[in-house]
C-alpha cells in the first residue's frame, strides 16, 4: 500500500505539473500558428510592395529572404519565452548556440557577407549574363547565401555568394556593346585580299554589326596548312549572338562561292604490299 501511495503521489504531481504548463503550451502553439500566418502575410505584402516599386531586383530578392528569416527567428524567441524560458537564460543559450553555429557554419556566414558585398558593390544584377566558377549563365536570383544562374541549357546553377564575392566574375552585360573575334583559316593558294574584302562586306551589310568602331580583318598567323585571319567587330549585347552565328555561316557560304579554300586536317595513308612468290 505504501508503494502504491508513492506512485499515486508521483502521478498527482505529474498531473499538477501538466495542468500548470498546459496553458503555456497551448499559448505557445497559438503564437506559433498565428505567427507563421503573420509571417506569410508580411512576406506577401513585402513582395507586393517591391512589385510596385522600381527597386533593384537583386536587392528585392535579398531583402525578402532576409526579412523571412529574421521574422522566423523572432517567432522562435517568442515561442520559447512563452514556454517559460527566461529571457536572460535564452540570451545566454542563443549566445552559446550562436558561437557554436558560427564556428560550424563559417561558410554560410561567408556567403551571407558575400551577398551583402554583392548588393553594395553590384558587380552584377539580375538579368546579367556572367561567367563565374566555371559556369556561364543569366543571373536569375540573388538570395542571402546563394546566387542562382540559368545556363544556356536551361539548367539552374546555384553558386555560393562567398565564392562569387572573392573570385573573378566576368559580366558580359555590364557594357552596352561587345567585341567579337572570329578566326578563319584560308589556304595558302587563296587570295588574302579577296577573303578580307568578303568578310568586311558581310559586316557592312549586317544591320547588327556596328559601323563605329569599324570592323577590321587581320592576318593573325601563318599556320602549318592555313593563313589565319581574324575578324573583329562590335555589336550590341542583345543582338551579339545573332550577329556571331550569322557571320560565321555567311563567311562559309561566300568563301565557297569565291572558291576560297578553308583547309581542314587531312591524313594520307600509304599501304606498301609485298609480292607473293608462287
Amino acid at each position: 500500500m505504501e508503494e502504491f501511495a508513492n506512485y499515486q503521489e508521483h502521478i498527482d504531481k505529474a498531473i499538477e505539473w501538466a495542468w500548470k504548463v498546459l496553458p503555456d503550451v497551448i499559448m505557445a502553439t497559438i503564437i506559433l500558428v498565428f505567427g507563421l500566418w503573420i509571417i506569410r502575410f508580411i512576406n506577401k505584402m513585402v513582395r507586393k510592395f517591391f512589385e510596385k516599386k522600381d527597386y533593384d531586383l537583386a536587392l528585392e530578392s535579398f531583402l525578402q529572404s532576409f526579412i523571412n528569416i529574421a521574422l522566423k527567428v523572432l517567432l522562435f524567441v517568442l515561442v520559447v519565452t512563452q514556454l517559460g524560458v527566461k529571457s536572460s537564460s535564452l540570451i545566454a543559450i542563443i549566445g552559446a548556440a550562436g558561437l557554436a553555429i558560427g564556428l560550424a557554419l563559417q561558410g554560410s556566414l561567408s556567403n551571407f557577407a558575400g551577398g551583402v558585398l554583392i548588393l553594395l558593390f553590384k558587380p552584377f544584377k539580375i538579368g546579367d549574363f556572367i561567367s563565374a566558377q566555371g559556369v556561364d549563365g543569366t543571373v536569375k536570383e540573388i538570395t542571402i547565401f546563394y546566387t542562382k544562374l540559368t545556363t544556356f541549357g536551361n539548367q539552374l546553377a546555384i553558386i555560393p555568394n562567398g565564392e562569387l564575392s572573392n573570385n573573378n566574375v566576368v559580366n558580359y552585360s555590364a557594357m552596352p556593346t561587345r567585341r567579337d573575334n572570329i578566326k578563319v583559316g584560308i589556304g595558302y593558294s587563296s587570295n588574302i585580299k579577296t577573303a578580307k574584302e568578303i568578310m568586311l562586306d558581310i559586316c557592312a551589310k549586317n544591320e547588327n554589326v556596328l559601323k563605329d568602331p569599324m570592323p577590321e580583318v587581320y592576318v593573325d598567323g601563318l599556320g602549318d596548312s592555313s593563313v589565319d585571319l581574324t575578324l573583329r567587330y562590335w555589336a550590341e549585347n542583345p543582338v551579339f549572338w545573332a550577329a556571331h552565328f550569322f557571320i560565321i555561316e555567311e563567311i562559309k557560304r561566300r568563301f565557297d562561292e569565291a572558291g576560297i579554300e578553308i583547309p581542314f586536317p587531312q591524313r594520307d595513308v600509304h599501304v606498301k604490299g609485298q609480292a607473293i612468290e608462287a
